[in-house]
């Protein structure tokens, strides 16, 4: 167990810890919290008997590690409590300046496998899941009501490169590689939407697109914002607690000690102040996958509490609005 001196709260580092926080959720389907979850890597897919080869990387973030573990307690506990008529998510690995795009992808979700240079397996990955127009609409009124330029994008349209060769649209490695293990490889029961983060990768700008979902919760919708705490890929000593510097660990303490932060006001102010601590350029070059903690604090609206539901390094659960 750990520590966090800012609420001399004890963290949920262990299976059995995090799955004690999750059975405390309060089951509120009329007022589902917003939550930040760490959605990991392309590592939580590999084959086991090939998890050796990304190194000690691969204790946290592959396959018989915390995270994939913690994801497949997740998941079920979110139905269970909330029973969501849909999920609304964002992912660090899409980005738009200027305008939300918001998928419509109609009776199956396409998958953008986003990432380079695998084995093939991660390749022929399965994840089935639908979307759902009424409320990828939703989304775009949201926005559009709160002054922002927003649309839908179909099937019909790219969204980025794909790993396989070719353009497409689709769900992205942020969402389909946890969503996996989140809820199983044949998910269709509940749609699936994903919505766009803010490319500037202002803090600031990117909180305020949560707070414009944030009457979702209150629809029935389930409000997810997938990244990492810890993400330098120039420097894959960092994903494990193990052997990251110990710039990058006090990073990583920095985080769990503002988010235990006890009065609101107080606590957005620290979480704001986290892309200028002096180790948050070593666990992150680019905030690409930091910012998505944002729009999950967003869309958990003000004067608020939270929640850590897994404190796993680098790749943390909190959930906002208890």
């Amino acid at each position: 167990m750990s520590s966090a001196n800012s609420s001399n709260t004890t963290l949920p580092k262990t299976r059995a810890e995090w799955k004690k926080a999750l059975d405390e959720l309060p089951p509120t389907p009329e007022d589902i919290p917003a939550f930040f979850f760490g959605h990991g890597s392309p590592m939580l897919a590999f084959p086991e008997n090939e998890a050796g080869r990304m190194g000690d990387a691969m204790e946290t973030m592959g396959p018989k590690g915390p995270l994939a573990t913690f994801l497949k307690d997740f998941g079920p506990a979110l139905l269970s409590k909330y029973k969501p008529k849909g999920i609304v998510v964002f992912s660090a690995h899409w980005e738009t300046i200027g305008e939300r795009l918001v998928t419509d992808y109609g009776d199956e979700n396409p998958l953008l496998m986003d990432y380079y240079g695998f084995q093939p397996a991660l390749y022929q990955l399965k994840f089935k899941s639908r979307g759902d127009s009424t409320l990828s609409k939703r989304v775009v009124e949201l926005y559009k009501d709160a002054g922002y330029l927003a649309r839908t994008t179909s099937k019909l349209e790219a969204r980025g490169e794909d790993g396989r060769g070719f353009s497409g649209p689709g769900l992205d490695h942020g969402v389909f590689v946890p969503f996996r293990l989140m809820f199983g490889e044949e998910f269709t029961d509940i749609p699936i939407v994903e919505v766009s983060i803010d490319g500037s990768l202002d803090p600031e700008k990117n909180w305020a697109l949560g707070e414009v979902v944030a009457p979702l919760r209150r629809e029935g919708i389930l409000v997810l914002s997938g990244g990492l705490l810890i993400h330098n890929l120039r420097d894959m000593a960092s994903f494990s607690e193990a052997h990251a510097s110990s710039l990058v660990k006090e990073f990583n303490q920095a985080i769990l000690d503002a988010m235990t932060l006890t009065d609101p006001a107080a606590r957005k102010r620290a979480m704001l102040e986290l892309v200028k601590h002096r180790g948050f350029r070593a666990a992150h070059p680019r905030a690409d996958h930091f910012v998505p903690l944002y729009i999950a604090a967003g869309a958990g609206g003000s004067d608020v509490g939270v929640k850590v539901l897994s404190a796993i390094y680098g790749a943390p659960t909190f959930a906002f609005d208890l």
